[in-house]
């Protein structure tokens, strides 16, 4: 690391440049990686529903459809609209009822249930379907084209909307997301720094770091867009300290050696020394993520280990060279530092400590069970603003025909029509569902020519399909009771039937979140332990660290539960691990700085003092950065899974700070025997 480290610090110059040269490649690849906003997708291929998916994309051009609200009942109106629709590019079939019907014939004569599903009074519904996925180019295309001929987003329904929706707002907010992050940590920054413009270089060497990790999520494909808008924070977040470590140290340096490229040669070795291990913890703890079924874990996991170490490499290699470059510069805008010393909260730290355990003792059940029974939703529509046109074409399309989960059955096209029959009397009898369609039902109508496009919705050479609508909300513990019955019904007329539908895809994604929910949680635990037992030579710190910060996961999570906020999925499965990750710094840098101390006095207690004036600054500062970092963002966002994902991890920045500057210390001074005697060297001491 010598030779690297005075590599770096006498080429300061050329290194700047080629960064900056670097950041073009960096910018290409960010404009050019394509951006998903469908979680869905994220769901495991080989799952039935994933299946049925597929099928009715490819096969039946139906995986992604629209109903349409045509303010008109006039035929002549609706049949002129239909062929306007039909010319749109990814646009497949477009079905009303006078299809059925025409001009001329009475549309009284469609059966009731079919026909109460698709005219009122003062409107008609338009069903549209699409050559491609929800969430394909063409088919967001396509109903962009849709909405300008509707005149009305409102109009507007289905999958593709909300997903075109989030897009757009998604887009809109990230760029006020980052510009809320810098002005924050900016303002942490003249605090935590004696200069004025240190902070410029400081965030702007983060900068660099994020455009690289950005640019180079090229490579992945795609990322989906809550990975697009976290990331950045939470880079900014979460390598902040690195940056400020290396300073004071450069700064240290500076007093003992006159040259100031020596200094920052020994800067770099002693920062890349002290901040490995801590970045290690961190990047293990995204990778965790990895371990998810619902693969947005291995997409926000990768993209945020990548990030944590380019602003390593960045922090090592670029910040050194804009702090030598740029040195004049800094000391003209010196200042006296703000931060104060701690000394007082020191000695009430230690003093107080049986009181502070105390508290400890008695927050724990509470916070347990609070983190144990914290609310969650899983309907997506639900993290997007009401006023939105998806949002108010779904509310419309319940409240006014009652259309609110519908579901596709793919039946073997062999099956028998008595047995068709019997499937359709059977699932017509379920409690929930309103509207059962099949293919048979539609032959019996008194109409004796159907329109094309309504067979071929229905009808292929493998599959007949019978379209259901249940009028139970979209993953709710009634749905999804509701899928298993209807499940069990389908299969006995057919055991490869599958039944497909956004009711089902939620169902799934329900149950395989509550299972990533555990596995990550165990994942991340069980690989920062390992890492903490190679890093910190002992077996006694990394049970009393990680128990620290496992308590301040619980106890931010537990005020979402006593606050009676209900959290989106993602945010409970992913806040855990990356607070885990992200604040185990703030424990490791307190405890190797005890051990340090301890090898020096006898008294622990002195130990801990010196311990907690030379830290408590340090974390004070990573914390407020974290917190600065993502505070904005979550008053800001106006899409909730960002936002409760944000809220999360500000506020446990600071539980984390709060129990590590309170809390750890009493662990420490309390279990130091054992510690003295399970870490490496000490047993002397």
């Amino acid at each position: 690391m010598k030779k690297i480290s005075e590599f770096i610090s006498n080429n300061s110059l050329l290194i700047v440049i080629i960064s900056v040269l670097l950041l073009i490649p960096a910018t290409l690849g960010y404009i050019h990686t394509k951006i998903n906003y469908d979680i869905l997708v994220y769901l495991p291929k080989d799952i039935e529903t994933i299946k049925g998916q597929n099928i009715l994309t490819d096969e039946f051009k139906t995986g992604a459809f629209s109903f349409v609200f045509v303010e008109n009942n006039k035929a002549v109106d609706v049949l002129k609209l239909e062929e306007e629709v039909k010319k749109i590019k990814g646009v497949n079939k477009v079905f009303s009822l006078y299809d059925v019907t025409g001009t001329t014939i009475p549309i009284e004569m469609i059966p009731d249930e079919l026909k109460d599903k698709l005219v009122k009074e003062d409107s008609t519904l338009m069903l549209v379907t699409f050559d491609t996925s929800t969430s394909d180019e063409t088919t967001i295309e396509a109903l962009k084209k849709l909405r300008e001929l509707c005149k009305d987003p409102g109009r507007v329904s289905g999958m593709t909307a909300m997903v075109l929706d989030t897009m757009e707002l998604s887009d809109k907010e990230i760029t006020a997301y980052v510009l809320i992050a810098v002005v924050l940590c900016l303002i942490v920054l003249l605090f935590a720094t004696d200069s004025y413009m240190v902070p410029v270089f400081l965030l702007g060497n983060i900068g660099m770091a994020i455009l690289y990790n950005m640019g180079t999520n090229i490579f992945l494909g795609n990322i989906s867009y809550i990975t697009k808008a976290i990331t950045a924070v939470l880079q900014l977040g979460v390598t902040t300290d690195f940056s400020i470590f290396l300073y004071h140290k450069y700064e240290t340096e500076k007093i003992k050696e006159k040259n100031k490229n020596k200094a920052m040669s020994n800067a770099i070795s002693a920062t890349f020394k002290s901040v490995i291990g801590s970045s290690l913890t961190t990047i293990a703890g995204f990778l965790a993520l990895c371990s998810m079924d619902l693969t947005l874990g291995k997409d926000i996991g990768i993209v945020m280990a990548k990030g944590v170490l380019f602003g390593l490499l960045c922090v090592i290699i670029i910040f050194p060279s804009l702090l030598l470059v740029f040195d004049k510069v800094i000391e003209k805008t010196k200042h006296k530092n703000f931060l104060p010393k701690f000394d007082k909260l020191s000695n009430f730290i230690i003093k107080g400590r049986y009181a502070i355990l105390v508290i400890f003792i008695l927050l724990i059940f509470p916070a347990v069970y609070g983190n144990h029974n914290v609310q969650v939703y899983y309907k997506l529509d639900k993290s997007l603003p009401s006023n939105l046109g998806s949002s108010i074409a779904n509310s419309r399309l319940k409240d006014e025909y009652n259309i609110v989960s519908p579901e596709m059955v793919l039946l073997d096209k062999n099956i028998k029509k008595d047995k068709v029959d019997s499937l359709v009397k059977e699932l017509e009898n379920v409690e929930g569902i309103d509207l059962v369609l099949a293919p048979n039902t539609l032959t019996n109508m008194p109409i004796s020519m159907l329109p094309d496009d309504l067979e071929e919705i229905m009808n292929n050479d493998k599959y007949q399909l019978i379209i259901i609508n249940s009028i139970y909300e979209v993953a709710s513990d009634e749905l999804n009771n509701q899928v298993g019955i209807v499940n069990e019904i389908v299969k006995k007329y057919d055991s490869n039937a599958i039944l497909a539908g956004e009711g089902p895809l939620m169902k799934d994604l329900t149950v395989i979140a509550d299972h990533d929910f555990k596995m990550v949680n165990y994942a991340s635990i069980a690989v920062i332990f390992i890492l903490m037992l190679i890093v910190l030579k002992s077996f006694g710190l990394p049970i009393i660290l990680i128990t620290t910060i496992e308590f301040a996961i619980f106890v931010n999570m537990s005020c979402a539960y006593y606050t009676g906020t209900t959290l989106p999925f993602i945010a409970s499965i992913v806040v855990g691990t990356i607070q885990l990750g992200a604040t185990i710094d703030y424990a490791i840098l307190m405890s190797t700085k005890y051990l340090e101390e301890r090898t020096k006095y006898n008294d622990k207690h002195k130990a801990m003092k010196e311990t907690l004036l030379s830290t408590i600054p340090s974390i004070f500062i990573s914390a407020l950065c974290f917190f600065g970092a993502t505070f904005g963002v979550s008053v800001y966002s106006k899409i909730d899974m960002i936002g409760a994902i944000c809220t999360l991890l500000s506020r446990g920045a600071i539980i984390s700070m709060l129990v590590v500057i309170f809390i750890l210390p009493t662990l420490l001074l309390l279990f130091d025997k054992f510690i003295m005697k399970t870490t490496k060297g000490m047993k002397g001491v």
